[in-house]
């Protein structure tokens, strides 16, 4: 017989006439009527080429062929409900998974400490990377199994096939070294515009200030564009240049370096930090352990 025509469900059939050597006894365990066991078990015996059963004076006694079948049946069956049925247990405590996070270089400094931190108590055996990849990529990575996540602002990832959860809400900043010479506690709107900026392009990403820049037809000095938002620690502490940044990380390098925050005279529209995961993923106990610790790190 080709394994295609059997009815697996046969199998819990004989399991259960094999355990009760009844058919009504059986059919109570599965939960089915006098005649749906009498023509499960016409077809059992059908498919198998056996009588499988033959009714004695002490009930339905299993043929030689039954017996030699019980073996081989309890352990599928018991296969299908611990390693098909059951949902796969995560310890994170035990794993030794390599987790990859899409971030940008800003995503890195904010988020990454945390979750090495926590990850050292809880998770001490796994590891994690980081990977900086456009908003098209970054869908692309996860689609196909490469990342398991990805936080920071990426809209594109808005759509069929992704799941998104938000973090918290996120504003901009400016950034001036400690003892800048001409910028007090309160930046003017004619003080923003003639000062010298720093400005950071990351790769393949939309800088949110500086697109509502150009809708408000405002022109800023840019004397230093860049590629790295952690290039600003450097050179911020070092010169006179004003850069606006998100709130988040102005905050983080406000502990790093000579530089403090000083609101901007105009306030670009907020956004969400979110994660993003693929279907692929979605009901995978490590990943969810995963989100689940990325929300409780960042949840405002």
């Amino acid at each position: 017989m080709n394994i295609a025509d059997l009815d697996l469900n046969v199998l819990l059939v004989l399991d259960a006439m094999l355990k009760y050597q009844s058919v009504t006894r059986a059919g109570h365990a599965l939960n089915l009527s006098q005649p749906a066991m009498s023509a499960a078990l016409a077809k059992m015996r059908n498919q198998l080429g056996d009588p499988l059963f033959v009714r004695t004076g002490h009930g339905m006694r299993p043929t030689p062929r039954a017996l030699q079948l019980a073996g081989p049946v309890k352990t599928i069956l018991d296969m299908v409900r611990l390693d098909v049925l059951q949902q796969p247990a995560f310890d994170p405590a035990a794993t030794q998974q390599a987790f990859t996070i899409i971030t940008p270089d800003i995503g890195e400094t904010v988020f990454m400490p945390k979750i090495l931190a926590y990850m050292q108590t809880h998770a001490p055996r796994a590891s994690i990377r980081s990977v900086a990849i456009s908003s098209e990529g970054a869908g692309e990575a996860l689609e196909q199994g490469r990342a398991d996540l990805a936080i920071g602002y990426f809209p594109d990832l808005a759509r069929a096939g992704f799941y998104q959860q938000r973090l918290f809400k996120n504003s901009f900043v400016c950034m001036v070294r400690a003892d800048h010479p001409r910028i007090g506690e309160r930046l003017s709107m004619d003080e923003f515009l003639a000062a010298s900026h720093a400005l950071v392009r990351p790769a393949g990403r939309t800088h949110l200030f500086e697109k509502f820049m150009e809708e408000k037809h405002l022109k800023l000095d840019v004397r230093a564009e860049l590629s790295h938002f952690a290039s600003l620690l450097t050179i911020i502490s070092r010169s006179d240049l004003i850069a606006t940044v998100p709130r988040d990380i102005g905050h983080v390098f406000a502990t790093l370096a000579k530089v403090r925050l000083v609101e901007p005279p105009v306030q670009p529209p907020s956004f969400h930090v979110m994660q993003h995961w693929h279907t692929l993923v979605n009901a995978d106990a490590a990943n969810i352990w995963l989100r689940h610790m990325v929300k409780s790190l960042f949840d405002d």
